[in-house]
C-alpha cells in the first residue's frame, strides 16, 4: 500500500514516506545542474601518482573544482581507501567531513554514495587480501564465497562505502589475456554459480555488488586487453551472459559496462545491451555504471562520438547512470547538449530516478542520515583471516603427484624460484598492495602475507636461491639454484607471474600474453633443476595456466595455487605437508603441447583435436582436474528415470565413499552431452557440480535434480530452446574423466525459455 507524501517541506527526507514519492519530491525540485551532478563521480586524488585505470594520466590533468562542484551536489565519490595507502580510522574521519561538506553545502542534503574495487576484499590499506576469484572457482565451493562476500561488506559498511565493484564474470575465453587472474573460470555455469554467491554475500550486508564487465569483455581478438570483440549472439547468449543472469538473479543492484566494442558497437554506447536486454528483457531496476573513462573512450578511443557532450548522450540514451570514475562527460558538456536539445532531457530524468532510489535504499536519503566514525577499526582482524585461510586451502589444486607429496617432516629442502621469497606473489593486480601500494614503495603492505620460504621453515629444513627474476636474470643466479637443489633431498620450485598492471607486471590488467609459457627464464630455471636428478616439486603462482607439457612427466609433483592471498603461503605448506589434504578443482584448463591458441574445453565438435590440423588443443590438465592424497570410491551412478520430460526433472544419484583412514573431497561434475542439436553444440557442458566433503570411512549419497532447462540452448531462430530428443549425461571428477555417462531422452514438446528459466541444480 501507497503512502501519501509527507507535508514535511523536505519530503525525500521521510523514511515512512513511499521511496517513488521520495525521489520524485527530489525530481520535481531539482535544477539540470543539481541533477547531473547525481550523475556522476568524482575522483580526489586521481592524479596522486600510479596508472590505476587505462588512460588515466590523460584525465589526472584536468583540475576538479570543489566548491564548484559541491555546490550542486555529488552523485559518488571514488576510491576513498582505494586511491592511495591511508589510516582507516583517519580515512572514515576525512570521508565523514567530506559528506557532511556535501550534505550542508547542497540544496537537498544528499550525501554522496562511496565505492572501491572489491575483487579480493575491500581494497583499502589493512584491509583483509583474500584469494583471487580464480581461486574462489577452484574452490567449487559457493557458500564459502558467499561468506567471504557477506564480510567484505560488512567491512564496507564500517568505513562508509556504499558500492563494490565485482564480482568479475567474464568468462574466459582466451588463456593469453591479462585478466583471466580476474576470472572465476572457462564455463558460464560456474562462474555464474560461484559469481552469484559472491554478489549475494556482498549484498547480504546492506552494500551494492556491481556486476561486471557487460559484456564480451573477456572474449577480445588475440587476447588482447580493450580490444575489439567479435562474438556472435549464440556465443553471446549460451556462454557470456549466463553468468549475468545468474548473479541479478541473486539480488545484485549495479552492472558496470565493459569497455570493448562487439562487431563494431561500443558497449557504452550500445542501447540494445543496456536498455532492451538489460531492462526490458531482464527486468533489472538497479544501477548501470561506467567502467572507468568508458563514456569518455567514446570520443577518444573508439570515434563514434564528435566530442564530450556527443559521448554523454550516446551513453545516458543507451543505458549509463553514471558516469565512473570521475565527471568527463556528465558535466558541463551534458549540460549544453540538453539545454540545445541535443539529449532528451527524459533520459537524465531516468537516470536520476534509478540513482536516487537506490540512494533511498541504501538509507542516504533518510533525515536522521549521519556518517559513522569508528575510533578503531581493525580491517584484518583474526576470523578475516581464518576466512582468506580457509579459501586458499580449499582451493590449492593437484595437478600431479608420482607419491613425493605429502612432504614428510625435517626434510631437508631447497626452496628456489621468483616467487618462493615474495609477499607479492600471494596476490592479485586488484589486491591494493599490487594494485595502489605498488606505486609508493616507502609504505609497507600493511597486512602480513608469509611466503612460501617462510611458511616451509616451520617444519623443513630449508635453503633459499632465487633462481631468477619472473622476468630476466642472470646465468649465475640459476647456477645457484642449481648448487641448492643438488644439496637438497627435495626441491620445491616456485615459479609463475607478477601481478601488475599496464605493463608493470607478466598477468593482470594490461598485461596480455603473445603465449602461454612461463614468463622469462623460469622455464630455462625449471630445466635446469630437473637436470640434477633431486626430485622436483613445481608450485604455480599465477595469473593464468602455463604450458608445461615438456616438464609435467618429469616432476614429482605440481601444486597450483593461483593468487591465494595474504594466508596463501600457510595454506600451501599445509597442503605440502599433508595437514590439509588438497581438494581444489582446476576452473581453467592447462594447455596441451606448444599450445598458444584461444582455446576452452567448451567446444564444438570441430574444435577437438582432429587428423586434418596440426595443432592439437587437447589440455595437458583439463577443466574440473584435481587430484587428493585420498581417493573417493564411486560406488553407483544412476538416473531415476531417463524419460526426462522437457519441462521437468530429471533425478541424479551419486554414491561415494571414504575407504581411506583420513578426511577427503570429491567435487561431482555433471557435464551435459546433446549428439544432436539444431547448431553445433559443445561436446559437453557443465550444468551442476557439487563439493562433497567425506571423513574417514563416510559413505555419502549425492541426490541433485536436473531441470530440462539446463539443457536449453539459443537455436537457429535465435531463441532459447528445449528441444526433445537422447541426450547424456556424463558424471565424473573432471572434464576429461567421466566415470559414468548416462543417456536420457528429453520428452514433451519443443519449448522456448527466456530470463525465468531454471539455472540451477536442486541439491535438495
Amino acid at each position: 500500500m501507497t503512502t501519501q507524501p509527507s507535508a514535511s517541506p523536505r519530503p525525500w527526507h521521510d523514511p515512512t514516506a513511499d521511496p517513488a514519492d521520495r525521489v520524485r519530491a527530489l525530481l520535481d525540485r531539482m535544477t539540470l545542474r543539481e541533477k547531473l551532478a547525481q550523475l556522476y563521480g568524482v575522483w580526489v586524488g586521481i592524479d596522486s601518482g600510479g596508472e590505476m585505470a587505462p588512460h588515466q594520466h590523460d584525465f589526472a590533468e584536468a583540475a576538479l573544482d570543489w566548491d564548484d562542484l559541491v555546490r550542486h551536489g555529488i552523485g559518488q565519490l571514488t576510491r576513498v581507501y582505494g586511491t592511495r595507502p591511508v589510516d582507516p580510522v583517519i580515512g572514515a574521519r576525512s570521508l565523514a567531513r567530506t559528506q557532511r561538506e556535501i550534505v550542508a553545502r547542497g540544496r537537498f542534503g544528499i550525501p554522496a554514495l562511496v565505492h572501491e574495487e572489491t575483487l579480493t576484499g575491500l581494497a583499502a590499506w589493512q584491509a583483509t587480501v583474500y584469494p583471487s576469484p580464480l581461486c574462489w572457482g577452484a574452490s567449487f565451493d559457493p557458500d564459502l564465497v558467499y561468506r567471504m562476500g557477506a564480510r567484505i561488506g560488512e567491512t564496507m559498511r564500517r568505513l562508509g562505502v556504499h558500492q563494490g565493484l565485482a564480482p568479475v564474470l567474464d568468462v574466459a575465453r582466451d588463456l593469453r589475456w591479462g585478466r583471466v587472474e580476474e576470472t572465476i573460470g572457462e564455463d558460464p555455469h560456474l562462474v555464474g554459480t560461484i559469481g552469484a554467491a559472491y554478489a549475494a554475500g556482498l549484498e547480504s550486508a546492506g552494500v551494492i555488488a556491481t556486476l561486471k564487465h557487460f559484456v564480451g569483455y573477456s572474449a577480445s581478438r588475440a587476447g588482447r586487453n580493450l580490444a575489439p570483440v567479435s562474438v556472435g549472439p549464440r556465443e553471446l547468449a549460451d556462454v557470456l551472459l549466463p553468468p549475468f543472469e545468474m548473479a541479478l538473479r541473486a539480488g545484485a543492484r549495479s552492472v558496470m559496462n565493459a569497455y570493448i566494442d562487439n562487431d563494431g558497437v561500443p558497449s557504452a554506447a550500445d542501447t540494445a545491451l543496456l536498455t532492451d536486454l538489460l531492462r526490458d528483457t531482464y527486468g533489472f531496476e538497479g544501477t548501470v555504471v561506467a567502467d572507468y573513462f568508458s563514456v569518455s573512450f567514446l570520443y577518444k578511443l573508439h570515434g563514434v562520438a564528435a566530442g564530450r557532450g556527443e559521448a554523454a548522450g550516446q551513453a545516458l540514451t543507451a543505458g549509463i547512470d553514471v558516469e565512473l570514475p570521475t565527471v568527463d562527460c556528465y558535466g558541463e558538456p551534458l549540460l549544453a547538449a540538453v539545454e540545445q536539445g541535443a539529449v532528451d532531457a527524459a533520459v537524465v530524468d531516468r537516470a536520476l530516478e534509478r540513482v536516487l532510489r537506490q540512494k533511498c535504499e541504501l538509507g542516504l536519503l533518510d533525515e536522521d542520515w549521519a556518517p559513522e566514525v569508528p575510533d578503531e577499526v581493525e580491517l584484518d582482524d583474526p576470523e578475516s583471516r581464518a576466512l582468506a585461510r580457509e579459501i586458499a586451502e580449499r582451493s590449492i589444486v593437484l595437478l600431479r603427484n608420482d607419491g613425493i607429496l605429502p612432504l614428510s617432516p625435517g626434510r631437508r629442502i631447497a626452496v628456489v624460484g621468483p616467487r618462493a621469497h615474495e609477499p607479492g606473489a600471494m596476490l592479485g593486480c586488484y589486491s591494493f598492495p599490487m594494485h595502489v601500494g605498488v606505486h609508493h614503495p616507502e609504505v609497507p603492505f600493511g597486512v602480513s602475507v608469509p611466503t612460501v620460504l617462510d611458511a616451509l621453515g616451520e617444519d623443513h629444513e630449508v635453503t633459499y636461491a632465487l633462481g631468477c627474476p619472473v622476468l630476466g636474470g642472470e646465468d649465475e643466479d640459476i647456477a645457484a639454484a642449481v648448487a641448492a637443489a643438488k644439496e637438497a633431498e627435495l626441491c620445491v620450485a616456485v615459479l609463475g607471474d607478477h601481478a601488475g598492471l599496464f605493463g608493470g607486471g607478466t598477468s593482470g590488467e594490461g598485461c596480455d600474453a603473445s603465449d602461454l609459457k612461463l614468463p622469462g627464464r623460469q622455464e630455462e630455471l625449471l630445466e635446469a633443476l630437473l637436470g640434477t636428478g633431486t626430485p622436483v616439486v613445481l608450485v604455480l603462482l599465477c595469473g593464468r595456466p602455463y604450458e608445461l607439457s615438456r616438464q609435467a612427466d618429469r616432476l614429482a609433483a605440481i601444486v597450483c595455487g593461483f593468487y591465494p592471498g595474504e594466508e596463501g603461503a600457510v595454506a600451501l605448506a599445509s597442503v605440502l605437508s599433508g595437514r590439509i589434504n588438497p581438494s581444489g578443482r582446476l576452473p581453467v584448463g592447462f594447455p596441451g603441447e606448444e599450445a598458444s591458441q584461444p582455446s576452452t574445453y567448451l567446444t564444438a565438435p570441430l574444435g577437438l583435436r582432429s587428423e586434418v590440423s596440426t595443432v592439437d588443443p587437447t589440455p595437458l590438465f583439463s577443466f574440473g582436474h584435481g587430484l587428493s592424497y585420498a581417493a573417493v570410491d564411486w560406488d553407483d551412478v544412476a538416473v531415476s528415470d531417463p524419460a526426462w520430460p522437457t519441462d521437468g526433472q530429471c533425478r541424479l544419484r551419486v554414491t561415494l565413499s571414504n575407504g581411506t583412514d583420513r578426511a577427503t573431497t570429491e567435487v561431482v561434475q555433471v557435464y551435459l552431452h546433446d549428439p544432436v542439436a539444431e547448431v553445433a553444440r559443445p561436446v559437453q557442458q557443465l550444468i551442476a557440480a557439487k563439493r562433497v566433503d567425506l571423513a574417514p570411512g563416510a559413505t555419502e549419497v549425492v541426490e541433485i535434480g536436473l531441470h530440462a532447462d539446463l539443457t536449453s540452448y539459443t537455436g537457429r531462430a535465435g531463441k532459447r530452446i528445449v528441444e526433445p530428443g537422447d541426450v547424456e549425461l556424463r558424471v565424473g571428477t573432471s572434464s576429461a574423466r567421466i566415470v559414468a555417462t548416462l543417456p536420457c531422452t528429453l520428452t514433451g514438446p519443443r519449448r522456448e525459455v527466456g530470463f525465468d528459466r531454471v539455472l540451477a541444480p536442486d541439491f535438495g
